[in-house]
């Protein structure tokens, strides 16, 4: 466990200018120093995320050259964020649809529990498209089978504190998806090598003026790409995995 707590924000980033203020600002005001990642955003969106971070040093902001996916721009930030010191990394999306007053609770509980990743479990509002739920339900079933077990929940809520040692040890080992992919992978390849994880239900919310980067076809084949990767990973872990169930 490590022996001090010293967690950031980390904030991907992609033409989202008109709530990433808000979001910045939930952050900040339960005193969370932020990282922007700003994966390639429009001229509208750069000027907005170079407005915040000129005004508060508690801010930092980087830019990538070209749209490179939120899975890179979260890499990015994490590793941003271990550079600078941090032992944790509260990842959230700059769209407005986690509710920002978790914050605190997640981090209260990854400060109990430092060696554990603290992930939130999404609960729904009216507004979510019933396509979107279809299409997580079938990602959880490739998740349970490709962990051998339920311990994952839900692997595409990107509200979550990351203990930045052992997510660091992963990402410098394995070469992980840049895109929509990157939010499932992570956490099946962390229960893989025995990670701890914590669960805590939050509302999340699409707003009816919510923008959404998601492109159903490159995102699905790669989303259906990962999990067949994840898959023959499973098959070649197979013994350690069932004896693990067994202990």
């Amino acid at each position: 466990m490590p022996a001090i707590f010293d967690p950031c924000a980390v904030i991907p980033v992609f033409d989202h200018e008109r709530a990433v203020g808000q979001v910045v600002d939930g952050v900040r005001k339960i005193g969370l120093s932020c990282i922007l990642v700003d994966d390639g955003s429009g001229p509208a969106c750069a000027a907005e995320l170079a407005k915040i971070s000129a005004r508060d040093l508690d801010v930092a902001l980087i830019r990538l050259p070209n749209n490179s996916g939120k899975g890179a721009a979260v890499e990015a930030g994490l590793r941003a964020a271990h550079r600078a010191g941090r032992t944790h990394a509260l990842q959230v999306d700059a769209d407005g649809q986690h509710d920002i007053a978790d914050a605190h609770r997640f981090l209260d509980e990854a400060r109990i529990h430092r060696d554990s990743l603290v992930c939130g479990r999404p609960i729904f509002d009216a507004g979510v498209p019933k396509s979107r739920l279809y299409g997580r339900y079938l990602t959880h079933v490739m998740v349970w089978l490709n962990t051998l077990s339920l311990d994952v929940p839900d692997s595409m809520c990107g509200y979550r504190v990351y203990p930045l040692g052992p997510v660091m040890r992963l990402l410098d080992s394995v070469q992980m998806g840049s895109f929509m992919d990157f939010d499932i992978e992570v956490l099946v390849r962390l229960h893989w090598r025995g990670q701890r994880m914590r669960w805590l239900d939050t509302h999340v919310t699409y707003p009816a003026d919510g923008i959404s980067h998601i492109r159903v076809w490159h995102d699905n084949l790669r989303i259906t790409e990962m999990h067949t990767r994840l898959f023959v990973g499973m098959l070649m872990r197979l013994p350690q995995l069932l004896w693990r169930k067994m202990a």
